[in-house]
């Protein structure tokens, strides 16, 4: 009997029995089928159960988290990241709802830069930009995934080969993201790429939370602290302008705790800014933010070696359907993505995002999970 049919048939046992299935019988990761791409390749879905009952899931199509399911202050288990529950919806994906994003993550101005003399043309896929690595990025590839053994907890790590002159970047980029689920209640993902020619790589996971529950409704009742002093001034289309100003007196200052929805609308459509975070770049991932929801009594903390985040409060989100029935509409879900600066590779005083061959691009973003008062 496969892995998967054996825990399927262990948890119908408990089910249909009344007895309670305890986490400590269930596989730490569980890999499946999750379905076919339009082109017929196969989609495989790994299931990372911790020592708690904590359980994450991730699909090989885009390297994304379609399931978070944490405990609320009552105890129980629920789903906190909106998604999907189809391959043909993971296809599409207009939000990026969970995926890794790049080979760069947010904008790259008028779809162009010059590195080392030569100029390249990239796919141009928002208005005049590219964003998040083009049309057929990484969020639309199927990686490959494996489980791996580590202390920490299940783990699954997944790897894909970028080919030189993929959506115009130069050189062939070698990438491997991998996903911790701690006993901790943590959601480790550590990136990693190199590569064969100079290029710039700047990645993420473009999560939309919600603390209540992925079919809850409105975020704008969660509470956030972030520890970013300044941020990049953007223009109309959302590309930095290249001017970092301090969010002192402004809506977008979250240095003490606020709800999202208190200056929301002094924004117009609301909030979809790359935060300067007050610890730079740094080797070791170092606490930046966290949100609590008043009604689950959930909280998340998120730390990160990157020197950037982008708080999206889901502007966009108008009548998708999401799983198990759900309607994400706008400000259902909240993204922090961490990241080095968008258009970065425009503006040299910004971070570099330029990877050469010899080095390896390296970053951690941890989200952990508690509930009030622990």
């Amino acid at each position: 009997m496969s892995l998967p049919n054996r825990i399927f048939c262990t948890g119908l046992f408990a089910a249909l029995s009344g007895v309670a299935l305890d986490a400590k019988e269930v596989e730490p990761v569980v890999r499946e089928a999750f379905g076919t791409t339009s082109d017929s390749v196969l989609v495989e879905r790994f299931t990372l159960t911790n020592k708690n009952g904590a359980r994450a899931r991730l699909i090989t199509l885009g390297a994304t988290l379609t399931e978070l399911h944490v405990r609320d202050g009552k105890g129980e288990l629920g789903d906190v990241v909106l998604g999907f529950d189809t391959v043909a919806e993971y296809e599409v994906n207009a939000p990026y709802m969970g995926c890794t994003t790049g080979r760069y993550a947010n904008r790259i101005g008028n779809g162009r830069f010059v590195l080392d003399g030569v100029e390249y043309r990239l796919v141009v896929n928002f208005g005049r930009h590219h964003l998040h690595g083009g049309i057929k990025a990484l969020h639309k590839v199927v990686w490959q995934g494996e489980p791996v053994e580590r202390a920490e907890g299940p783990v699954v790590r997944f790897t894909y080969l970028s080919a030189d002159g993929e959506e115009g970047y130069p050189g062939n980029l070698d990438i491997a993201v991998t996903y911790v689920l701690t006993d901790e209640d943590a959601l480790r993902i550590e990136y990693e790429a190199t590569t064969d020619k100079a290029t710039p790589v700047n990645l993420t996971n473009h999560a939309y939370f919600n603390l209540a529950g992925q079919a809850a409704g409105s975020i704008l009742d969660h509470v956030l602290t972030l520890r970013a002093g300044a941020y990049t001034v953007p223009d109309s289309t959302g590309l930095p302008t290249g001017e970092i100003r301090s969010v002192d007196g402004t809506p977008l200052d979250f240095t003490q705790p606020v709800a999202l929805g208190e200056r929301i609308a002094q924004l117009g459509m609301g909030y979809d800014h790359n935060y300067v975070l007050d610890h730079g770049d740094v080797a070791a991932p170092e606490l930046i933010a966290e949100v609590s929801e008043p009604h689950s009594g959930r909280r998340m903390r998120v730390w990160t070696t990157e020197p950037g985040v982008q708080l999206y409060s889901g502007n966009f989100l108008d009548g998708v359907p999401g799983k198990g029935g759900a309607v994400y509409q706008q400000y259902h879900g909240f993204c922090l993505e961490t990241q080095h600066f968008p258009d970065s590779v425009n503006k040299p005083h910004f971070p570099s995002t330029i990877l050469r061959p010899g080095e390896t691009y390296r970053q951690i973003t941890i989200y952990g999970f508690s509930t009030a008062g622990e």
